[in-house]
Formats: structure tokens, sequence, C-alpha cells
């Protein structure tokens, strides 16, 4: 285990039950999640699924065939004529979207006989995944068993009813509940059965809750005296052929204690949870206060970053990243939610926001994340195909904007939002893979085939303009240079985000695969263009006008993952890269504009500007009581961005190795962290920091490799070498402190 911080670090707690679903405490194993409210007398476990999504008649859609038409696209979009071409790229059909991510129903736990609450607690342990609920006279205990599939939730609270209710904020009236309770031989049962509206799609979900202890049947509901077990299974079904009895055998073969349930789970939580922690010298007594508590006084003081919040924000977004990530990666939701008007349909938003809440997987050593989002890239590779095939008669792999989860075909197309000339999307997100692969040294297996296709695509796609290759159509994500009128445009030529996906899909497909098929087009590619006031343009083609208040940052691609343009190597793109992100304006203050902001400033060195971006988040009333976080300040939308990248912002401010043989110790330190202790960060090179500590002056690190090698450790304080062998801490002091 990586850490040595007290227990006090890795929970939260509050003295009061939630107000409404959003400050719920969460829990989940990957596939299921739950979201304790804590009332002690009227309780609601809201239960999550994964793969729970409503048909709404997209299931089936597929992307629009545009082939024959791309070299009239093409013609327009050189003409000036954008706005004309991206009104081709739809094939003519309105905006579709996704099928919506909704909650599945709520366990109820009702006390018979209610009585006064004292010494009100209600926690979540992000080491165990453990969501307890305390009080004098009272005790309730719930996770998401990663070991068995199952909600375990223990009661000792006296005379109770349990019961389950579909009644949920915005559930649509075409969405029908059953919620029945009955005996099966010695064993008692809740179902929850939800039917969709038959319109393409899943038929409907079941949840089946297995009741242990002094429990009675009672109309719908389950009367309970004394101590039980609840267990809880969960099912989604394409057609009227439930599998409720499937689900009653997995809770009858389970085991009937709870504290043997937690141990078989423990493994496969707490030693991913434990293999990185943060230390930032927090008081022991700030460590001890309610999670509200420091969240007030962070809003109190909202410029400077408060360390007892950030170290805690740091490990609940590991908790959380974690948690919602198993069968599938985090949704625009993570895993939770409380109600079904889920914003942008609660999807998978792949053109920034996976990415993002991806940032710190490989690096904050949550492997098991990476493993997830492979398994939705690996069930929509295919769908991507097509896309390239239908949209641009193309070889290789072309990736939507967004996805359910269900398929992966590009559907989500309007004028505006022109994501069919969106040419990095498979390369983008094909990079968490490829980033795996260089921090662990794991074979790539099929990535290697998917990333040359990702080449073969830009080879069939690029175009001859006056004797020079370009990419067109293209799209700068959710964006376009403005038109005299001041509207945007944003079907271009040569978005940069295209660009650098382009120059890193080649470069990469020649290395894993030992082709030089793509040499030829590789020197050919577009350069960088740095416009008149020195900033990195959002696109390398003359006569574009920067959008300069947009809360993406995609043309920063380059930068942040890909290291392609960095201090050390590209100090002239570097700092034209800076000035791009400092003219750029914050828009909507959106949590995902902020955090990849601050993941660029990590990579360009600037310590401050990662302070500035992070008090964006902070001091802006965007964390929930959970540390989930929110899509706006003011907890305005319920949303995982900035609660799973905060984590991936900090490792880049500390440790770095974007070049081979170098480690980059404090890169980026914000100026309110003046001294801390990382530890069990795993960087590209397969290298680890099992320990950095850093305090005015001085840095203190211990480095293992897992192969011999000899690193440059650069920090602010000096440059020392260090001999690597295999699997051999190596420790080094930089600076004589202050």
């Amino acid at each position: 285990m990586a850490d040595e911080l007290p227990v006090s670090a890795h929970r939260i707690w509050a003295p009061a039950p939630a107000a409404s679903w959003e400050d719920a405490f969460l829990s989940g194993n990957g596939e299921y999640g739950i979201m304790v409210c804590g009332d002690p007398h009227a309780e609601r476990i809201i239960v999550n699924h994964h793969r729970f999504v409503l048909p709404n008649g997209t299931h089936d859609v597929r992307p629009p065939e545009l082939a024959d038409r791309m070299p009239h696209i093409r013609e327009l979009v050189l003409a000036g004529r954008g706005a004309e071409a991206a009104q081709l790229l739809t094939g003519g059909r309105e905006l579709e979207w996704t099928q919506s991510f909704h909650p599945g129903f709520a366990l109820t736990i009702d006390a018979t006989r209610p009585g006064p609450v004292g010494d009100y607690r209600r926690s979540t342990e992000f080491d165990t995944g453990q969501v307890a609920v305390e009080w004098t006279g009272g005790r309730r205990r719930s996770f998401v068993s990663r070991a068995d599939a199952l909600v375990v939730t223990a009661l000792d609270m006296g005379a109770c009813t349990v019961g389950a209710t579909g009644d949920l904020p915005g559930r649509p009236d075409d969405v029908r509940y059953e919620c029945v309770a009955y005996r099966r031989g010695d064993l008692v049962f809740l179902r929850v059965r939800g039917h969709y509206p038959q319109v393409g799609g899943a038929y409907g979900f079941e949840g089946v809750t297995l009741l242990r202890g002094d429990v009675e049947v009672a109309g719908d509901r389950v009367v309970v005296r004394g101590p039980a077990l609840l267990t809880t299974a969960l099912d989604r079904v394409d057609s009227p052929r439930w599998r409720t009895g499937e689900l009653e055998e997995r809770l009858a073969a389970a085991d009937t204690d709870y504290d043997r349930l937690l141990a078989r789970h423990l493994p496969l939580h707490a030693v991913p949870y434990r293999r990185v922690s943060l230390d930032l010298g927090v008081p022991a007594a700030d460590r001890e206060l309610p999670v509200g508590e420091l969240l007030a006084r962070q809003l109190a003081d909202p410029g400077v970053a408060q360390p007892a919040l950030l170290e805690r924000l740091f490990h609940a977004g590991r908790y959380l990243l974690f948690s919602s990530s198993g069968v599938l990666p985090p949704r625009l939701t993570g895993l939770w939610l409380g109600s079904w008007d889920a914003a942008w349909a609660g999807d998978f938003t792949t053109d920034a926001n996976l990415n993002l809440q991806l940032a710190g997987a490989n690096i904050a050593a949550l492997p098991e994340v990476t493993a997830a989002h492979a398994r939705l890239v690996a069930g929509q590779v295919d769908d991507w195909r097509r896309n390239a095939q239908a949209i641009y008669g193309a070889r290789g792999l072309l990736a939507p904007a967004r996805t359910d989860g269900e398929h992966g075909h590009l559907f989500h197309v309007h004028p505006q939002w022109p994501f069919a000339a969106w040419l990095a999307g498979a390369d983008w997100l094909l990079y968490p893979l490829y980033e795996h692969h260089m921090v662990t040294g794991e074979p790539l297996g099929e990535v290697t085939g998917w990333l040359a296709e990702v080449a073969d695509f830009f080879t069939d796609v690029v175009s001859e303009v006056d004797g020079a290759v370009a990419l067109v159509p293209s799209y700068s994500v959710e964006t376009g240079p403005p038109d005299a009128d001041g509207q945007p445009v944003p079907v271009t030529v040569n978005a940069t985000m295209d660009v650098a996906a382009a120059r890193h899909a080649l470069r990469v497909a020649a290395e894993v695969t030992g082709s030089d098929r793509w040499d030829g087009l590789r020197g050919r590619l577009p350069t960088y263009r740095v416009d008149e006031r020195g900033a990195l343009a959002e696109w390398a083609w003359p006569g574009y006008r920067p959008d300069d208040d947009h809360r993406h940052v995609s043309h920063l691609y380059p930068v942040w993952p890909l290291g392609e343009i960095n201090p050390d190597d590209t100090p002239e793109l570097a700092a034209a890269a800076h000035r791009a992100l400092t003219l750029r304006g914050d828009e909507n203050l959106s949590a995902h504009g902020s955090l990849h902001r601050a993941l660029v400033a990590a990579r360009l060195h600037d310590g401050n500007l990662v302070g500035v971006n992070l008090c964006k988040i902070l001091g802006a009333d965007m964390f929930f009581r959970s540390l989930m976080s929110s899509h706006n300040p003011g907890l305005a939308i319920y949303n995982a961005d900035a609660a799973h990248a905060l984590p991936a912002v900090l490792v880049e401010a500390l440790a770095q190795a974007i070049r081979p043989g170098v480690v980059r110790l404090l890169p980026a330190l914000p100026p309110d962290l003046p001294r801390g202790t990382l530890r069990g960060v795993r960087l590209p090179g397969r290298i680890s920091v099992q320990e950095l500590a850093w305090a005015p002056g001085l840095v203190r690190v211990r480095l293992v490799s897992a192969v011999p090698q000899t690193v440059e450790v650069r920090t602010p304080h000096g440059t020392a070498t260090a001999t690597l062998v295999a699997d051999v801490p190596v420790e080094l002091t930089l600076g004589s402190g202050s």
C-alpha cells in the first residue's frame, strides 16, 4: 500500500441527512451504484445501474450516408461556405439524442416507531466503499460489492418497514413500475420491474432484493423486526422474458453475513484505492471536520485553495472514478443519478468530458478504469468503422461525439454541431489506451490494429489543396470561427485538434506496427499556425478569426495529453500555446473547461495558472456534500467532470514524464500548496513515484522503474541523474530547504 495517511483523510461525514438527492452519499462497483440519503427514520437508497438507459428510438439509428456528397461539401468549405456545408453534413436529419441514463428505483426503509435522534452521523469510507448512517439507537451500513455484484445493506435500527418505489423526480408517464413483496419458500423478496415505452431498445429493467432476518411480507412491503441483511441484484432485459429466477438464485447463494461479504469485496476495492495518496500536511483537527465545513471554509476564501479540501477532493475523486468504472467507464454523472432529467442524456460525451474524467486513470494508478474504457471502445469499434465508410467512404475509424454505451454510431448531427466533421475522435479516445501501454509496458494487443486504422482513416480523408495536404471538412469541438455577424461557422479547414490527431495517429501507428506505409503522408501533414497575437491558432488555415470566449480548448490537444508541444522540445510553440490559453475566456465557467485549462497549464509549467483554474472550481460552489461535482457554478447540473478530473490536475502539477529519459517534479506547483507528499503515482516510461515530498526549497523523491534506465530528474531546486535498476527504489534529495 502506498498510503500512510490517517483513516480520517479517506472519508467524509455529515451531521445531517441529505437535503436532496444530489447530496446523497455514494458507493458503486462499476456496474451498480447507490445513493444513500440518510434519513434515520425514512431512508431512501436510490439504486442505479450503468446500463439503465431509456429507449427513445435511436437504438438502431445509423450514420448518415454522405460519402458521395463529400467532394461537394469540401468545395463549399474551401469556398468559405461552411454554413452550407454544415447543413449537408446532417444528411437532412433533425437532431437526435442518445438514450438517456436514468435511475432505477429507491429502496425505502421506514421506522415503525420513530424515536429521538442523537449523535447523528452519515459517512462514506473511500477505502472500503461503505456508506454508514448512525445515530443513538440505530445504524445502517451499505456498500456495493465488486466480488458478488450485489448491493448490500445491514439494518440495525429496530422495527421498520422496507419497500421499493419508482416514484423519483421527472419519471416519464409512459414508464410503468411494479413493486411487489413475496415469499419464495423460506426466503422473502422485494421485486421492482420497470417497463419502458416500446419505441426500440430494451423492454425494461428489474431489481430483486432478498431480506434476511426476522422479516414478514405485508402487502407490497416487508416488515422487519430487529437486525436484517438486504442484498439486491439488478438486470435489464430486451424482451418480456424476465430473469427474476436467476436473480433470486444469485441472492439465495450469496453469503448471509454482512462482514463476510465486505471481506470478499475489500481486496477488489481497497487495494486499487490505496495505491495512491496525497498528504498536504493538513492538521488533524481539519481532517475531522464535516464535509460541509470543509466546503464552507473554501467558499469563504474562494481565491485561495484550501489544502484540507483539496486533499479530500483528491481522494474522493479517485474513489468516485473507480467506483463508477467497471462494465463501462464513467458517464457524465459517473454512475449516479436521482432524477429522470439528466443533462445531455447523462451519456458518454466523448469530445472532451470522458477523456478529462479518465485523465488520472493511468497516472493515478487505476488501470481498472482504463480497462473499463477499453471495454467501451471494443464494444463499439465496428460502429466506428461503419461511420468512416458511410460518411467518408474511408477505411479506418470515425468515432462519435457521444454514445449511450449501447452503440457507437455517429448520428447526433446538427448544423451547429457538425460532429461528422470531427476527425480527431478515434485518436482522442484511443489515447488513454496508448497511455496505459506507455505507463505499464503492457502489450497493446488489439489496440495496435485500432491505432493503425486511425492512421488509415486520415490517409483516406486528407485532401490536396493547392499542392498541400489539408483536412477538410474539419471541426474544432463545439465552436467555429465567427462570421461577420459574430456567429460561429463550425465547418472549417484544418482545425488544430484534427491536425494534431492526424500527426499523432500517423506517428504512433508507424511506431507500434513498424510499418513505413504512412511515411510519405507524415511529412506533408499541416503544421501548426501561430496567429498575429503570438497565439497557437485554433485553425491551421489563414483567414479564420478566433473564438476567445469558449469553454472548450480543443486546439491545445498537442499540449495535453499528446505532449507534442512542450516547453523543452518546442519552446516557441509552447509559448504560443500558453498565449492561446491565457487569451481564452471562461464562457460559462464549466467544470470541464476550467480543469482542461488546468491540465494544459500544468504541461506548460505554469503553476500559478493551474492554481487559478483550480480556484474557479473550488471557490464557485461546485461540490455537493458527497463531493460529487456540478457542471456549472452554484451547484448547477449534477456532473462528474470536476470530481474525476481534479486528481489528474494535481498529479500533473507534481510529477510528469513527457519526454523519454526525463522526469519533472513540481513542474507546475500551485502557490497554495507549499508542502506535501504524493505517493504511488505512475508515469510514462514505466516509472513509479513511490514517494515525492516537497517543502520550500526542498524536494525528496523515491523512484522505482520496471526496467533498467537512466533518467534526468528535474526540479525547481536542481537537476540530478538517477540510474534505475529494475524494481530497485532510488532516493534523491534536491535543494537545501528553508
